[in-house]
């Protein structure tokens, strides 16, 4: 391709934040259980050995606070000031996750107050020249869907589509991309298999029976809202690895039956409900008679590999689905940013790579603009183009974070990429 030939026209450059991980001050499922969790979790990170960078950092593994989201960014209060510094750094779009317990915190009872905010936040973004790219669901419920079983409740699809709905007539003026599910088999996998997250379920039963009423959750809130914005772009983002074969038949066996199952089952069964792919890629799983036989030359502070050629081989396979494809999260937690630009240098490489080779590629979002709460890991995992400082300084009365935003030097990378 020519230089200036090298991205489609029109491609969305930006990041991605989600409520509960950002927002502060939320009450859901996951709020109520950190709570209950955060001194098991110490307990369990004193077993682990952390760098040294990380244990000095506030809060660390070591601390409960690090384990329960309280005011987290502040993002609820200081949107604006995120998409200025989203503005600065040459994005022109932003993907965010509507928190349904806000906007429905009693069943069937809807918030006017937050419906607004939200209406307000997406104003916001559209000020600025950012295109919002709105996920419905990103695994917070609201306590009363929890208590009625959650995800594997009866009537959940319709409770769903029921929000779906109400969102679309609020925001169908405003609001071009939806997302209706984030990462559907992450979730099911660690919250009803692994037993990792709310509700803490180990079941392969409960397991496939999640993502079967996950499918059927994202088939009513398409029809949902196409019924009331016929013109919108309405897509789930999935989370694909790249399985490779360490060689021999066995081997190579093994990683097309994991493909099938992880990367191809769920698309395939919501393809007729789909306008595009949401796709976030992290991870490389090399097959050498059983996952994760990976070199791990590179690896994050979370210990994930670094394989940015996995982002071009997992793009190549979805092109089968004839989809347009959004990259609404590829990212790295880096707290000491050593090796950040590079990754995004790197993925951004092989996804040019996909679209020169014909893979309807529209658009690339960095996981995340900000420091935020990695969910079961809490503060310590540090995947922000922008610092959040989380201590306290200047002896406040209030004991209160500063919360202050700093730029990296790999954003300014980004920045340049763009």
């Amino acid at each position: 391709m020519a230089e200036n030939e090298t991205f489609p026209k029109n491609f969305y450059w930006g990041a991605a934040v989600s409520s509960h991980q950002v927002e502060g001050g939320n009450y859901n499922d996951w709020s109520e259980w950190e709570k209950k969790s955060s001194k098991l979790k110490v307990q369990s990170a004193k077993l682990r050995k952390f760098p040294d960078h990380i244990l000095q950092n506030y809060p660390s593994p070591l601390q409960e606070e690090n384990y329960i989201s309280g005011k987290t960014c502040d993002h609820y209060n200081r949107y604006e000031e995120d998409f200025d510094i989203a503005k600065k750094l040459g994005h022109n779009a932003h993907r965010f996750s509507i928190e349904w317990s806000r906007i429905e915190p009693e069943e069937g009872k809807f918030d006017e107050k937050e419906i607004e905010h939200y209406r307000v936040v997406i104003a916001a973004l559209r000020a600025r020249g950012l295109e919002p790219f709105v996920t419905l669901w990103h695994w917070t419920l609201p306590v009363w869907a929890r208590d009625k079983g959650g995800v594997l409740a009866k009537d959940f699809p319709q409770l769903f589509s029921r929000y779906a709905e109400r969102m679309a007539r609020e925001y169908q003026d405003s609001v071009q991309f939806w997302i209706t599910l984030n990462e559907p088999e992450i979730y099911a996998l660690n919250s009803y298999l692994r037993g990792k997250w709310p509700p803490q379920k180990k079941s392969l039963l409960s397991f496939f029976r999640t993502t079967y009423v996950l499918n059927t959750a994202h088939r009513r809130a398409y029809r949902a809202l196409k019924n009331i914005v016929p013109g919108a772009q309405i897509g789930v983002a999935v989370n694909q690895s790249h399985f490779e074969s360490a060689g021999g038949p066995v081997n190579s066996v093994l990683a097309r039956v994991a493909d099938k199952i992880w990367n191809q089952r769920f698309l395939w069964r919501v393809s007729r409900g789909l306008d595009f792919i949401g796709l976030n890629y992290y991870f490389h799983n090399r097959i050498n008679y059983g996952l994760n036989k990976n070199e791990n030359r590179i690896v994050s502070d979370m210990e994930w590999e670094v394989y940015p050629e996995g982002l071009y081989r997992v793009l190549a396979g979805l092109k089968k689905f004839n989809k347009p494809v959004y990259i609404t999260e590829n990212g790295i937690a880096d707290a000491r940013d050593a090796v950040r630009a590079r990754y995004i240098q790197e993925h951004v490489w092989w996804m040019q790579k996909a679209i020169a080779e014909g893979v309807d590629v529209r658009g690339y979002l960095y996981w995340s603009l900000l420091d935020n709460f990695e969910w079961d890991k809490g503060f310590w995992p540090r995947f922000g183009l922008v610092e959040v400082d989380y201590s306290a300084k200047g002896g406040s009365a209030s004991g209160g974070k500063t919360l202050e935003r700093k730029i990296r030097p790999s954003a300014w990378v980004y920045k340049e990429i763009i």
